[in-house]
């Protein structure tokens, strides 16, 4: 009987570190999506959680050093101060007038202190409208592999 008991126990303690593990790590990959505005408004709370922030680069605003960026993102009439301090340098596309998402934390001194930043160029894969330069006549569409015709090689005698 006491055999059983033990290996209940050790069952029970291992579900109960499990359980505690999948919750600490939910609790510290969980970001919430909030605008510059609502970050405005969270008072305090702003400050313990981890947040994503999306807003166009102000220009002129982009500072660089390294992988270290300093940057404005504007949304509607609000202004965030964004620092980001990453392993890897911002991509290509992140530059004046870009859409930029920031994940991070805000500080107490104001600023967003980001630790990924993800960026994009709204117009430049954007689908072009009708009547838009370059849209009036339709290419064909190239052949697959399967639909090209292949002449078969001559027998050998």
């Amino acid at each position: 009987m006491s055999a059983y008991l033990k290996f209940g126990a050790a069952t029970a303690v291992i579900f109960l570190l499990l359980g505690y593990l999948a919750y600490t790590g939910v609790q510290d990959s969980k970001s919430y999506y909030v605008t510059i505005k609502e970050l405005r408004k969270m008072g305090d709370d702003a400050y313990s959680k981890r947040l994503r922030v999306a807003g166009n680069v102000q220009p002129g605003s982009i500072k660089r050093s390294g992988t270290h960026v300093q940057f404005v993102l504007v949304e509607e009439d609000q202004n965030l101060a964004v620092d980001y301090i990453g392993s890897e340098a911002p991509p290509d596309t992140f530059k004046d007038d870009s859409q930029a998402l920031a994940d991070g934390r805000f500080g107490r001194d104001g600023v967003f202190h980001a630790k990924q930043l993800q960026a994009k160029c709204a117009s430049k894969y954007a689908p072009q409208q009708n009547g838009a330069p370059g849209n009036s006549m339709q290419a064909e569409p190239p052949k697959s592999m399967t639909q090209v015709q292949t002449v078969p090689a001559a027998k050998a005698n």
